[in-house]
């Protein structure tokens, strides 16, 4: 739906009303930005999961950030909310077991991260942060018989 603008009205998308200082007797700030402004364009080069692994962001706190870290088994759980997901970065392959394991429950391989990953919708979020939690004391517990080491490092 298109509207013909008059000479002495300045319309705006989001906007049907004059706004000229002539209509309205007061003066007009400039319209308000667009929501999606400072959010990345689909086509911007933004940096994968793994170069954002460790860096901080210009925001408040460093995306992915660590929930867990086993750095004798080099086994790490993430969470992105940047990217909305889970995730469990292995420093070295792990058995075929615990790869069976992960993809039992659900999770699925990101060849160009290399590591497991799991969505986090905003209706299963804290479901699923909890379930992430759980494989991932699991996996350390295989991997930990596998390797015949001791005591567990704390969470």
């Amino acid at each position: 739906m298109s509207r013909k603008r008059k000479p002495d009205q300045q319309t705006t998308e989001t906007s049907t009303t004059p706004t000229t200082a002539q209509d309205t007797g007061t003066a007009i700030a400039e319209p308000p930005a667009a929501a999606n402004d400072n959010l990345p364009a689909a086509n911007d080069n933004q940096p994968s999961f793994t170069e954002r692994v460790g860096q901080r962001i210009q925001a408040s706190a460093a995306d992915p950030y660590v929930i867990a870290a086993d750095p004798v088994l080099g086994v790490r759980l993430y969470e992105s909310k940047r990217d909305r997901q889970m995730a469990v970065k292995f420093d070295e392959k792990p058995s075929r077991a615990v790869l069976d394991r992960m993809h039992d429950a659900g999770w699925v391989w990101k060849q160009a991260d290399k590591i497991w990953a799991h969505a986090v919708t905003p209706e299963s979020a804290i479901s699923t942060r909890i379930k992430a939690e759980r494989l991932y004391q699991e996996v350390c517990k295989m991997i930990r018989q596998e390797i015949g080491a001791g005591q567990e490092v704390p969470f």
